[in-house]
């Protein structure tokens, strides 16, 4: 005969409309950060022994992003920008509507100085003739390569050699998180841990 198997998770007392009225919001809530924090940590377990971290990234519930990345953080991962407004992402959408790379991070700077504003800024990559010509420009803080597979990774992240941070993104799965962390870049950005990290299934019992 299979056994069933409950956990506790916390006992409260209150009043009994009150708590009723309150127990679907609550457990909602409960159920989706407790999804959140558990992807989140099986991410950090893998590759805990390493010097990379995993970011989250704006691709979150809107009106409860706080909570979200709270969740994330309490998982082992690391919140990687709130909003538009503390770091600079130049996406290829900017680069293309710029007209070029050189012009995309050049209108950054205008727009931090005529701002007097000191944000970091990280620009996304395609390929490593992009790359290069990040370096030959410079005035970065961060080069995302994006859906680079492993061996080309690996070789954007030696080409880069310190000279600026380097994140990996796209495609990226507890699966096969650790292979890339194992290229020697410094942050791992992962979507996922909260566009799909799916729910704890949770109730509230009432005892007499």
């Amino acid at each position: 005969m299979a056994r069933t198997w409950i956990l506790v998770a916390f006992e409260i007392e209150c009043n009994t409309r009150a708590l009723l009225k309150s127990e679907r919001l609550v457990l909602n809530a409960m159920q989706r950060m407790s999804g959140i924090a558990t992807l989140s940590s099986r991410f950090a377990v893998e590759v805990e022994d390493l010097p990379v971290k995993i970011l989250d990234t704006r691709k979150t519930t809107p009106l409860i992003r706080f909570l979200e990345k709270w969740a994330v953080a309490i998982g082992g991962c690391t919140n990687y920008r709130d909003g538009l407004y503390d770091w600079i992402m130049i996406k290829d959408n900017h680069i293309d509507a710029c007209g070029s790379i050189p012009a995309a991070i050049n209108r950054v700077h205008e727009y931090l100085a005529a701002k007097d504003l000191d944000l970091g800024i990280t620009i996304e990559v395609r390929n490593l003739v992009e790359l290069h010509q990040v370096l030959e420009v410079g005035r970065v803080t961060r080069i995302m390569l994006d859906n680079f597979e492993i061996p080309l990774l690996r070789e954007a992240v030696h080409t880069i050699a310190g000279r600026f941070e380097s994140e990996a993104s796209g495609g990226i799965k507890l699966q096969n998180v650790r292979k890339y962390a194992e290229t020697g870049v410094d942050f791992i950005s992962v979507g996922a841990l909260t566009h799909s990290s799916g729910t704890l299934d949770l109730s509230l019992k009432i005892i007499k």
